[in-house]
């Protein structure tokens, strides 16, 4: 099945991200999300998304201190207006979707209804602005299995699915069997598997093929699940990990790994266009 390509503008430190984003579509991406939650250079991304006629899938809300979300006190509102904020971005700036984390680290809070009532606000506020949310997975598996359920009837409630996480964090979990039926985007990195010991972090975002990620097993579930969408990259150059390519060379290398990646769908053209 033949699927747009995309990555995450951002992935290469110290260069302004529309000048990224020029790179990005030369180098043959369709398609891309954002991290950044400043007006203007969203702004400025979806203008010449719409010049070069490509999709600007999400923006990805920040995620420091997401566990205040879940406990007692005023240490969340950090958190919490960073995530309204960009759905209120989202909503100006035309981007269809804003991709959330639900917890972080090994040993998140547990749900709790002063959590649920902080999300569920966050859902209507999505809801009044035309804006999808797309939860993503990550280490605990309660809290959003809890969601799929919680937001069922929420068409505007989404998942994202991210291959490298689930790899890293819960690979025994296939989180396509849980969430199918709300699958929007994409996150697609590579690593070395999970850490048993909880020591650290496995999720180290390398390119596709850099750890064991098994991708013909992510690609036959989308596969079986029907998802058309797009192919998206969660990868950076950061702290120097691919030393010898310049940010032309990393951006090829990104692209070529990619249609490997998309190369592995045993589902043919002809059945998609039907």
């Amino acid at each position: 099945m033949k699927r747009k390509l995309g990555i995450n503008v951002g992935c290469m430190m110290g260069m302004p991200q529309p000048e990224q984003l020029d790179m990005i579509h030369s180098t043959g991406f369709e398609t891309f999300f954002t991290g950044s939650q400043n007006d203007t250079t969203i702004g400025t991304l979806k203008e010449k998304a719409e010049a070069y006629g490509m999709t600007f899938e999400t923006i990805h809300a920040p995620f420091a201190g997401i566990n205040n979300m879940w406990i007692p006190g005023m240490e969340y509102i950090d958190v919490y207006r960073g995530m309204k904020n960009c759905i209120d971005l989202a909503a100006r700036h035309g981007v269809p979707a804003v991709v959330m984390h639900v917890s972080g680290g090994w040993y998140a809070p547990g749900i709790s209804d002063l959590g649920l009532q902080r999300f569920d606000e966050l859902v209507f506020h999505a809801a009044e602005k035309g804006v999808k949310i797309a939860f993503e997975n990550l280490r605990q598996v309660g809290n959003l299995s809890y969601f799929s359920e919680r937001y069922e009837k929420f068409d505007h409630v989404r998942f994202c699915y991210d291959f490298g996480h689930e790899h890293c964090y819960t690979k025994t979990v296939q989180w396509m069997d849980v969430y199918c039926h709300k699958l929007l985007c994409t996150h697609i990195h590579d690593n070395h598997g999970r850490t048993f010991e909880k020591v650290g972090s496995p999720d180290i975002h390398l390119l596709p093929f850099d750890g064991n990620c098994n991708y013909q097993r992510c690609i036959d579930k989308l596969d079986e699940y029907g998802y058309t969408g797009p192919l998206t990259l969660e990868v950076d150059n950061f702290n120097n990990k691919y030393p010898d390519l310049a940010p032309e060379q990393f951006l090829a290398e990104c692209y070529e790994r990619l249609q490997r990646i998309a190369a592995l769908s045993t589902v043919p053209d002809s059945v998609e266009e039907a």
